[in-house]
Parts: structure tokens; sequence; C-alpha cells
């Protein structure tokens, strides 16, 4: 089955900014809304940090290993898309 959100949600909101300073580093393009983006960001950081320049499902795995210890909202948007 394919997600249809494949948890770029989370956090591709987050930047991991590691360009010297004049460079511009290219965007990932985000999915969800930022409503969404904004319901797992902190939870992201909080809880998958070491894991975030991984990719999608290695960040939505790690959300879903620290399950019992996400925010409501984050844990609702999980559930709305499947997870």
């Amino acid at each position: 089955m394919m997600l249809k959100f494949p948890m770029a949600v989370i956090l591709l909101s987050l930047c991991v900014c590691t360009g010297a300073i004049g460079q511009t580093q290219p965007q990932p393009q985000r999915s969800g809304t930022p409503q969404e983006q904004a319901a797992c960001t902190r939870d992201v950081q909080r809880h998958c940090r070491p894991v975030i320049d991984q990719g999608d499902f290695t960040i939505l795995a790690c959300l879903q290993e620290h399950r019992p210890k996400l925010s409501v909202a984050c844990n609702q948007v999980l559930k709305e898309h499947g997870q």
C-alpha cells in the first residue's frame, strides 16, 4: 500500500542547517499541511533528531517507536493518515 502521507510532514519542516554562511541549500519538498507539520515538529526534534537526515520512512518509524510519548496533536496526525 502506498502511503499517501509518507511523513515528509514530519518534519521536513525541520531545517537542518549545515551550510556555510552565504550558501543556500535546496529545501526538501514538504508534504502535509502547515498545521500537520506544526503538530509533529516538536516531537520529531525531541525524539527523532538523530535520524532526521535518514528520510521520511525512518522518521515515521521513529515516531511510531515513541508513540506513547508523542503529543496528542502529532498522534492525531499519524492516526488521520493511517499510521
